[in-house]
């Protein structure tokens, strides 16, 4: 019966794909609701009434935008769904907004949908660490939410889909597809039921028109830090066109243009293009809607990107950022502070004094300074705007940490179909508090700093496979370029340039140079990518 079925399935979305071209457009605006019934009913059934229909498997499931989008596309590949690009983004949309995830339920695991994914996770259970996290992220399934039967269902896919997973998972010494539909599945089902509070909350929240003006805070690598003025004007329901200018800390401008569709009342996607390049963003919207926070990264290599904040123009008085946001007792430097509607005195906190205005605007203020008094942070004030700890004073340099961890990368190019993978390093510095040791829980963070960067052999077996001579090189500006794919004549046995490697950042705090390390795994292409829109 299941081979008559699959056989008929087949048949079935095979016709539909012939006879796409000659109704595609007919649905490129439909509701996303009526595109499933048109599309997907081929294979799931529905239910219910028709204003709130049931869809079988489908509505047994909550995911954000990305994952409703890879559901969509693994069912284009495997399947042959006949589905235009259009008609694709209005059920991501339906879905996202009707089945996605409260704010609550992402917010630790933002770092998988922005593409923050150089990262070691932690916390889950062991077993799901073991059972799931094998093969992907446990963010993959931390962003789902599922019914028990459909925690089971997804079992069974796996294993229909890949019958070698039981062996690779260690079926040899236990009965692995009974614990994990019988034990595992249920754990899931419960730690990420598809009904929650936070759900049923989120959905009857008023939610944010996210229309004007925001001030906007990031960094670009190779580029740096810079803050602009986004404008999203309304297009539609949670459409917006967007326009960026502002300019870099060095002062080079920054400008571009582009679209964002918010998902789920708080979900903001943008794509845009950047001096020639291009960005997508990925922010989720705070509660009261006026301030939004995430990355920007290249939309061909999303790894490579930085932090992103959006302030909502109010028309008040406002204080976003202080860069940088750190400045060494008895020392003077130069500050930028960056907000809107920014009139009156200038007060960089107790001990802390203006020696001079450089620039003054609205928006952005460049003065020197010099600090004095005690160590900590500073209550930074311009009239009536004011921001609390956005400028820390401090004596000396206690530690620096390279940020990531724990990276990894991939080699490429030298005629391969496969693109280099490169890796974003920044070293954030730290004082030691009170306590006068580092790497304690009152050590204070001072931001970002400015680093020299090298690399080193992991270890003795690095070192004398010459993985930091071959595996790749790293930029003033913390930007690691893996090795070139393909056998390397000058290494041993002609190897490809894969290594392991020690990356450190070499911060100078006066007479001082302090040094934080990295680690970095410069691994084999991966050719099993999947569709990213």
């Amino acid at each position: 019966m299941a081979l008559r079925i699959h056989k008929t399935k087949r048949a079935i979305v095979g016709a539909g794909v012939v006879a796409l071209a000659g109704f595609a457009s007919q649905y490129a605006a439909a509701d996303g609701r009526e595109i499933i019934r048109d599309r997907c009913l081929a294979c799931h059934t529905e239910s219910g009434d028709a204003d709130t229909p049931s869809f079988s498997r489908i509505s047994s499931q909550r995911k954000t935008p990305e994952g409703w989008l890879m559901t969509i596309n693994r069912m284009i590949e495997l399947r042959g769904l006949p589905i235009s690009a259009d008609e694709k983004r209005e059920v991501v949309k339906y879905l996202a907004d009707t089945q996605g995830l409260a704010p609550s339920e992402t917010a630790d695991y933002r770092y998988l949908l922005e593409q923050d994914t150089n990262r070691v996770e932690s916390g889950l259970d062991g077993d799901l660490m073991q059972n799931c996290a094998r093969c992907h992220s446990a963010a993959r399934f931390a962003l789902q939410r599922r019914t028990q039967d459909e925690w089971q269902t997804l079992v069974d896919f796996h294993m229909a889909q890949f019958p070698g997973l039981e062996l690779h998972a260690g079926a040899r010494d236990r009965e692995w597809y009974r614990i994990v539909h019988d034990q595992t599945a249920v754990q899931l089902s419960k730690m990420f039921p598809l009904e929650t509070q936070a759900w049923s909350n989120w959905k009857e929240a008023d939610k944010s028109d996210l229309m004007g003006r925001w001030r906007v805070t990031g960094f670009m690598p190779g580029k740096g830090e810079f803050d602009a003025w986004m404008t999203a004007a309304k297009n539609d329901t949670d459409h917006f066109s967007l326009s960026l200018e502002g300019r870099y800390a060095d002062g080079e401008v920054i400008a571009g243009s582009g679209k964002a569709t918010v998902y789920t009342g708080y979900e903001w996607r943008g794509s845009l293009t950047v001096d020639g390049v291009n960005l997508r963003q990925v922010m989720s919207v705070a509660d009261d809607g006026n301030s939004m926070n995430g990355r920007m990264f290249l939309a061909k290599e999303r790894r490579v990107g930085g932090d992103l904040q959006a302030f909502r123009d109010s028309g008040e008085p406002m204080i976003v950022a202080v860069s940088p946001s750190y400045l060494r007792k008895g020392q003077s430097a130069e500050l930028t502070i960056i907000g809107e509607n920014l009139d009156g005195d200038i007060d960089l906190g107790k001990g802390v004094s203006v020696d001079r205005v450089i620039e003054r605007s609205a928006d952005r203020i460049v003065v020197a300074a010099t600090a004095q008094g005690d160590e900590g942070a500073r209550l930074v004030s311009v009239g009536e705007a004011s921001s609390e700890a956005a400028l820390k004073v401090y004596t000396q340099l206690a530690r620096v940490d390279v940020t990531p961890a724990n990276a990894v990368s991939r080699i490429g190019g030298n005629g391969s179909e496969m693109d280099k993978v490169r890796a974003i390093y920044r070293a954030v510095g730290y004082s030691a508090g009170a306590d006068g040791k580092a790497g304690t829980e009152d050590d204070l963070r001072l931001g970002y700093m400015p680093a020299q960067w090298s690399i080193e052999p992991a270890d003795e077996v690095a070192e004398e496979e010459k993985d930091h001579i071959y595996a790749g090189q790293i930029t003033d500006q913390g930007i690691f370029i893996p090795g070139d794919a393909g056998p390397n004549p000058e290494r041993f046995m002609s190897a490809n340039n894969v290594g392991r490697l020690t990356v450190v950042a070499h911060v100078q705090d006066g007479e001082d140079k302090v040094e934080g390390e990295g680690s970095m795994l410069v691994s084999v292409p991966d050719f099993v990518q999947r569709v990213l829109d």
